[in-house]
């Protein structure tokens, strides 16, 4: 039996009751001695759709009730390497964008002062973009895997520069990424313009629309991803509505012609080996989820990211 902070077990009470943590762990207000601070960022103000994102954090945490701690797919057993902990939800000011990405980004620079690994629920798509700047604060540009429908490369919208979609022209624009090393997978759907895709692709972002994958396992896709990364920093921020809407429709902005969860698993899993130093899921929105099934596809997605961190222990 590991010594590691483990998720309460469903034998043990039942999944219905107990605290609403991810995976029901223990929550801590320290985050001296923890590997992985699983932490909500209940914010919704940045999209453009519907709305919803803010409930996203607390509906992935009820759902996530369902997890059990042993992979039994790949042998991943994080619990029994990981010390990992829900740390709460980010005071954002639901008032005021700007402001809660202030917030966000200093929050981060304080997490990022103690050596454990973040792992955001979402919220919009504009919580990415204050994470990469306390992130390129700690570890200068990062590598970045990007599952998305959108590109998020808009200039503005509504003459607002920092939005959930304009997260990676600021960021490709701020030097938190390295652009020779940014992947956005599931790209899809109709655009402004016929460049709406390609202009990032200039600046170095390899691009691997939706309808290239259909049909397709994504393993070897993120083995050439692992190799081509190598041993640099990298964070992950995977957008729920990457996945078709017959899958994960609980979300603020569908596109229909995804990724299938088994090719999400597929992803996820094959990036075993990378240097990851930060992680989120966002775009879950509960009003739009009625049967769950959205919020549970991201407990897993955030699980499967768990499972494929430096140092987790396989049986």
């Amino acid at each position: 039996m590991s010594d590691k902070n483990q998720p309460i077990s469903g034998n043990d009470l039942a999944r219905f009751s107990g605290p609403n943590t991810f995976m029901r762990l223990p929550s801590a207000n320290d985050l001296k001695g923890l590997d992985v601070a699983v932490l909500g960022v209940p914010m919704d103000i940045g999209t453009s759709w519907r709305s919803g994102t803010r409930f996203g954090p607390k509906q992935v945490r009820a759902e996530s009730a369902m997890l059990r701690p042993y992979n039994l797919q790949t042998g991943a057993a994080p619990f029994d390497s990981l010390q990992v902990a829900d740390i709460g939800d980010l005071a954002i000011n639901t008032f005021s964008l700007q402001d809660s990405l202030r917030i966000i980004a200093e929050s981060y620079e304080a997490i990022l002062n103690y050596d454990v690994m973040p792992m955001a629920i979402g919220g919009d798509h504009s919580i990415t973009l204050p994470i990469l700047r306390a992130m390129a604060k700690r570890h200068g540009p990062v590598a970045l895997v990007h599952v998305d429908a959108h590109a998020d490369v808009n200039d503005e919208m509504f003459g607002e520069r920092e939005t959930h979609g304009t997260v990676f022209r600021r960021a490709y624009e701020e030097g938190l990424i390295n652009p020779y090393k940014t992947y956005q997978i599931g790209l899809r759907g109709t655009g402004y313009s016929a460049e709406d895709f390609t202009e990032a692709a200039g600046w170095g972002f390899q691009q691997f629309p939706s309808h290239e994958l259909w049909h397709k396992p994504l393993d070897n896709l993120g083995a050439e991803i692992r190799r081509d990364i190598g041993n640099l920093p990298t964070y992950i921020t995977y957008d729920i509505d990457s996945l078709d809407p017959a899958y994960a429709p609980g979300t603020g902005t569908p596109e229909i012609g995804g990724l299938t969860t088994p090719q999400a698993l597929q992803l996820i899993r094959s990036l075993k080996g990378l240097n990851i130093v930060g992680c989120d899921l966002v775009e879950v929105s509960p009003p739009y989820d009625t049967s769950g099934n959205t919020a549970l596809t991201g407990a897993n997605i955030l699980y499967e990211m768990m499972c494929v961190l430096p140092g987790v222990a396989y049986r």
